[in-house]
């Protein structure tokens, strides 16, 4: 026993020494981060904010490539299958939690096969409506909800994204019923609610935000747990409905069994680059906040939001279709 004992220690020793090796040296070669949307939305502008800043700390050039398809599920899958060695992350919308429960045939888990490095930003949805539905507060939205006949109709950025689960969520908690005509994207979903052919919608407040500042959409709640500084003065769901929380959010991920070393010194590095007072004034402009924390904070809010959104999909039999 006593040599077996020996043997192992000496394995932990050499294994240990091997890690502290490799964490010293890293980086030595180019870092691929992979953006499972295409350029424009909110994943690849807070990846491509990050990445220049991020190589600056890391003394090596970090490439974002976008590999969008089926929903995410295309890029994302890349970064599950990649060696776990830090030279492949992978930046991630609110969607990575919910893909894997609304497309059935996803070829990973959000869990075991994915190493937490930061969430970086966080924000709320903003609940509008046209200025012609005639409604100002909250309360006067649910008066009038509650008195049609017929059901008001919602936009939603298409029927696997945020903006859908979002108004489910809604529907469930609030015990209202709504019609969900599904766009492909939110700049069509957008549109159409300007034009009055939809009378509310629930978006990210970088994509409605401006538009409530020219009145030409009318904003009634925030969707974060409480009011946002965002929208001085509105009232959050959560004031109506206390179980009701729906916020977006951008994350950085490393392959599963990437040695802790390099997910700490990613981390370190991710945190540095966001505390910058540039990062603070773009991300707010966008209609967030910088969030930062441990690799253990990423990784329980994922299992939350996995946790609480995959009930909800279960429960209200959604599909991506």
């Amino acid at each position: 026993m006593t040599v077996i004992k020996h043997c192992l220690i000496s394995i932990s020793a050499v294994a240990f020494f091997a890690t502290a090796v490799q964490a010293q040296s890293y980086p030595s070669r180019p870092i691929r981060m992979v953006v499972p949307t295409s350029p424009g939305g909110v994943t690849d502008t807070a990846a491509r904010a990050v990445a220049p800043r991020l190589a600056e700390a890391l003394g090596q050039s970090i490439v974002v490539d976008n590999r969008a398809g089926a929903g995410g599920i295309i890029g994302t899958d890349t970064v599950a299958k990649a060696a776990p060695d830090g030279y492949t992350v992978l930046a991630v919308f609110d969607s990575f939690v919910s893909n894997p429960h609304v497309f059935r045939n996803a070829p990973y888990d959000v869990v075991k096969d994915f190493a937490p490095v930061s969430l970086m930003i966080l924000g709320p949805q903003l609940f509008v409506v046209h200025p012609g539905l005639g409604v100002k507060t909250f309360g006067d939205f649910l008066s009038l909800a509650k008195s049609k006949r017929a059901p008001l109709n919602y936009a939603t950025a298409g029927a696997a994204t945020s903006s859908r689960l979002s108004v489910e969520l809604f529907k469930m908690t609030a015990g209202l019923d709504a019609t969900l005509v599904h766009y492909k994207g939110g700049g069509p979903a957008l549109n159409d609610l300007l034009g009055g052919h939809v009378e509310a919608m629930i978006a990210s407040a970088g994509l409605v935000l401006p538009h409530v500042k020219t009145g030409r959409l009318t904003v009634l709640a925030v969707t974060s747990k409480g009011r946002s500084a965002l929208v001085p003065g509105v009232p959050a769901v959560s004031e109506f409905f206390p179980q009701f929380e729906a916020q977006s959010w951008v994350g950085v991920l490393a392959p599963a069994r990437t040695p802790r070393a390099v997910i700490q010194r990613l981390n370190a590095e991710v945190i540095k680059v966001l505390a910058a007072p540039e990062q603070k004034e773009r991300f707010t402009g966008l209609g967030y906040e910088i969030v930062g924390g441990t690799p253990e904070q990423f990784g329980a809010w994922i299992r939350s939001e996995t946790a609480k959104w995959g009930k909800l999909i279960r429960e209200r039999g959604i599909t991506a279709e």
